[in-house]
């Protein structure tokens, strides 16, 4: 052999030796990604190798349980995930878990011995292993970041301990849509509803109250009842007063922190004959930033709707068809009623609560959880602990399939200026019942003359002026046995 060939020799055996500590590098990161500490237990420690391949196999398994829980029972798993205490030891669990994955890498590029590779290797390797570092690490420290966001929503909303049982197997729920804008005295409700839920089922009824309901009565023994013994009587005094006139004398509520919306409660228990579970208090202009974190709402607009328009200028319209609203539009779908009157409102609003429930679905909020917690904070008061989050949870997965049935306290049923608070309970009873029988009766698929008939059984249909359409339709939203066939 001549000695150019020779050191050609060299130079090829050492350009081949160079590519296998390249590859071997390599190799070793790809290891450390694929099932971390493999590569120590080739190539380095042993014992920090076995450890790390057992907390990521122990970890695969949890995976695995979960997910056979979650196909057994939600629940379990819905109730972990609202647990504050797990969700706090989940948070440094993951954070851990970023920096010894971290470490992991770093001895990973150790073991390839990078000053024994060629330059351009040399940076290849550290690249490599910079980017596995940030991507691994870096997808942790966000799902840390997500438990603490839900920890911090759960703690901050649902801070309340009292827990309440199912009265007769339902869940009644009071829903307040509250506004606290421009020349308002404190946040006003004006929207009420009771959502009265099947604890089994889902089944809901949602019965509707007006805001301008007059001399609405209180309980016996209740600090209202002795300042209004006939009923809440003053000047200008409504349904949705209760709240502010309440806020204003915190004196007669020992107690109580929260003055108007207990004294609302109360109101509300007297007025339908349900005993209240729990209030969910919705600040409206935080309902427009969850709409808008959850990508907007499906609504079949049925008319053009305003916004804006009574004490300020029509801006802009909602066009008729099926439209997808962001959280401006909603809130004024929502609110709108310079074309007509508070009970077409009250429908309108009926099929938005019926459209959320539907569409936000658990991928829906785990994929947009910390736009929907943020905003969440800013839109929801609530006394519901944050023990029974997992009871509601499931509860609001089960109404997702299940009929929701109307009852609104309207006109010409109920007169708001001297309602018949006998036949409002009355009203309201038969309701709930109805919604309790469809449960137990077969499933029919109803023709479109059926849910015209359904309507006028209530004599809801006749309330509409002159046969307007849009009337008739409000009736029929407002009386319904299935919403999602009127919406």
């Amino acid at each position: 052999m001549s000695e150019h060939e020779g050191s050609y020799a060299r130079t090829q055996a050492e350009v081949d030796s160079a590519r296998v500590r390249f590859r071997r590098a390599l190799s070793l990161m790809i290891m450390t990604l694929v099932a971390p500490g493999s590569a120590q237990l080739l190539a380095g420690n042993k014992q920090v190798g076995r450890v790390a391949l057992r907390i990521w196999a122990g970890l695969w398994g949890l995976v695995v349980v979960l997910l056979l829980l979650a196909w057994i029972d939600q629940g379990i798993v819905i109730s972990l995930l609202t647990s504050t205490g797990l969700l706090w030891l989940m948070r440094f669990v993951l954070i851990a878990l970023a920096l010894g994955w971290v470490a992991l890498f770093a001895d990973a590029w150790r073991l390839g011995a990078p000053l024994r590779l060629e330059r351009k290797h040399r940076l290849a390797v550290s690249g490599v292993s910079g980017v596995l570092c940030f991507v691994t690490a870096g997808a942790l420290f966000v799902a840390s970041n997500l438990m603490a966001v839900q920890q911090d929503f759960i703690t901050t909303v649902f801070g309340s301990s009292v827990v309440r049982d199912a009265e007769h197997g339902r869940y009644n729920v009071l829903l307040l849509g509250g506004d606290s804008g421009k020349g308002r005295d404190g946040l006003r409700p004006d929207s009420l509803t009771v959502a009265s839920i099947d604890a089994e089922t889902g089944d809901t009824v949602l019965v509707g109250l007006p805001r301008n309901l007059a001399d609405v009565p209180f309980p016996k023994g209740h600090p209202m009842r002795k300042e209004f013994p006939r009923g809440f009587d003053c000047e200008g005094c409504y349904l949705n007063s209760v709240n502010t006139w309440a806020d204003a004398h915190p004196d007669l509520f020992e107690g109580s922190d929260h003055e108007g919306v207990d004294a609302t409660r109360a109101a509300v228990e007297e007025i339908t004959g349900l005993s209240i579970s729990y209030h969910v208090l919705v600040n409206m202009k935080g309902f427009a930033s969850l709409v808008d974190a959850v990508g907007g709402v499906k609504v079949r607009v049925r008319e053009r709707t305003a916004i804006g328009g009574i004490g300020s200028p029509i801006t802009d319209w909602i066009p008729k068809g099926r439209q997808t609203l962001d959280g401006r539009e909603a809130l004024w779908y929502a609110r709108s009623r310079v074309q007509n009157s508070d009970y077409s409102r009250m429908a309108r609003q009926k099929c938005l609560m019926s459209a959320m429930l539907k569409q936000l679905d658990p991928n829906t909020v785990l994929l947009k959880a910390t736009g929907i917690a943020d905003s969440s904070k800013k839109m929801l008061s609530t006394d519901i602990p944050a023990g029974e989050l997992d009871t509601f949870v499931e509860l609001a997965l089960k109404a997702r399939g299940a009929k929701v049935s109307t009852v609104s306290l309207v006109p010409p049923e109920i007169k708001t200026g001297d309602p018949d608070f006998d036949k409002i309970r009355r009203m309201v009873a038969k309701g709930v019942e109805r919604s309790e029988k469809q449960e137990k009766a077969p499933e029919k698929k109803p023709s479109g003359q059926d849910k015209g008939s359904d309507a006028k059984k209530s004599g809801a249909v006749e309330s509409g002026s002159g046969g307007d359409p849009d009337q008739e339709r409000s009736a029929q939203i407002n009386d319904a046995e299935n919403l999602d066939e009127v919406c």
